[in-house]
């Protein structure tokens, strides 16, 4: 839409590209704001983090608000086929002059600023520019209500100076252990940053004891109300439904937060999918209590993202399976959703695997192994991400032999990508795709499929 404009981000400094310690503070985006007039205070909004999920569970909450008649801005990271997806409104793109007026509005300002002017003489960032860059544009579009996904961590997250009517808090993992803490007690530390003196917290089943007591501590601090997902969910049912190759799953939920259980059937699979769609529906009730449970339920069911547990029709009956997890806990739960649909389906099964370099691959390549240690795809292909994420194909390629799996290494990610998708469309295959959201929008980029 505007290459100039992201040519002029990227000589900004890219956590996303080159991780970095040391370049998380909010003072700077602060100051930002302020010089724009504090544009992240336009609308009221929902602030999301999380190890995992936070990325559906934003989406799910502003197809909700749409769908109750709201304008909702939603900001989300990272995009997988197109940069303007990380700002968007109702589920789609800004019209263009939109998006440019926003950008011509920041270049301005900032190609002005002098030297020195920034809190202690700093860098701003690319993810500082692109949520000022947000929060210009839903201001400019007079949004009604806003969903803002945490890009890291959350205490020191540049989204952080928005005032929630909610703050959602998903599921907890030992992740970016670099730079958030080494156990899931610092992780989750990091997370409740996010939690605001009076501002209601809904988390996630918490995943430990410890995890638990951080979030009542961090609210009692606060003196915000603090709900637990496992403390308001009563039932949850789900079960699988196939429509010309493309696979669905209906969804009942109780809570005493709803009027009568609600009932949908939604696009996201898995039964991670099934507990981010009971947090989103929560944290309406809790935050826009009018919203109706049909709403709640067309909201839900007309909620879409890519890479999340995607299928796509290949020819000749093969089946491509789009997946970003990157975790042990979101890849087992990709796993776990996989062989409910396909344990039983005699198509071939492949894999093509890539994954940042600062991924758990050790925990991970056992993971695509049967209950019986026999492998679950009969060819795997191991590549790298390209230049946009570091990744380390040769220690991934160590944990899938530690692990007894057999494996074709083929940095070229071009390559690998051409070959699986065409091999999967020759023999009729089900190929999954996961390891990383970037593999997923190399994939889908150019029409590769």
């Amino acid at each position: 839409m505007n290459d100039e404009f992201k040519n002029w981000l990227d000589s900004f400094l890219n956590f996303e590209r080159l991780p970095t310690k040391n370049i998380f503070w909010l003072d700077t985006i602060e100051w930002l704001c302020a010089q724009f007039g504090d544009p992240q205070k336009s609308a009221p909004c929902v602030h999301v983090a999380g190890s995992k999920g936070k990325g559906s569970v934003s989406r799910m909450v502003s197809s909700i608000l749409t769908e109750s008649g709201k304008k909702c801005g939603l900001y989300t990271s990272p995009h997988i086929k197109d940069f303007y997806e990380r700002v968007s409104l109702n589920g789609s793109l800004f019209e263009a002059e939109l998006y440019q007026a926003a950008a011509r509005e920041m270049q301005e300002k900032i190609d002005a600023l002098k030297n020195g002017a920034l809190p202690s003489n700093r860098q701003i960032t690319w993810f500082e520019l692109v949520t000022l860059y947000a929060f210009l544009c839903f201001r400019a579009s007079k949004t009604d209500a806003n969903v803002f996904e945490v890009g890291l961590g959350g205490r020191l997250d540049a989204t952080n100076i928005v005032q929630p009517k909610i703050a959602v808090i998903n599921t907890i993992e030992l992740e970016h252990t670099e730079f958030l803490g080494d156990t899931l007690e610092k992780i989750a530390g990091e997370k409740a940053g996010i939690i605001k003196e009076g501002v209601p917290v809904l988390c996630a089943e918490p995943t430990s004891a410890g995890v638990r007591a951080v979030f009542e501590e961090a609210a009692a601090k606060k003196n915000a109300p603090l709900y637990f997902a496992d403390e308001l969910l009563d039932g949850l049912e789900f079960s699988y439904e196939k429509e010309d190759d493309k696979y669905f799953m209906n969804l009942k939920m109780s809570s005493k937060l709803f009027n009568r259980p609600l009932k949908t059937r939604i696009h996201l699979l898995g039964k991670v999918q099934a507990h981010n769609a009971f947090l989103a529906a929560a944290a309406i009730k809790l935050s826009f209590p009018e919203i109706s449970e049909d709403k709640i339920e067309l909201g839900l069911k007309n909620a879409y993202l890519p890479a999340r547990f995607e299928t796509i029709k290949l020819s000749n009956s093969a089946i491509l399976v789009l997946d970003g997890a990157h975790t042990v806990h979101s890849i087992a739960g990709t796993m776990e959703t996989f062989n409910a649909l396909f344990a039983n389906d005699a198509r071939p099964k492949r894999l093509l695997f890539a994954c940042a370099a600062d991924k758990d691959v050790g925990h991970i390549a056992p993971l695509f192994k049967k209950a019986d240690g026999s492998p679950v795809f009969e060819k795997i292909v191991i590549t790298k991400l390209n230049s946009a994420k570091q990744s380390d194909p040769q220690k991934a390629a160590a944990a899938f032999k530690e692990a007894g799996l057999n494996y074709q290494l083929q940095e070229d990610y071009l390559t690998a990508i051409k070959d699986t998708v065409e091999a999967a469309k020759k023999d009729g295959a089900i190929l999954l795709a996961t390891g990383s959201f970037y593999l997923a929008a190399e994939i889908l980029a150019g029409e590769k499929v």
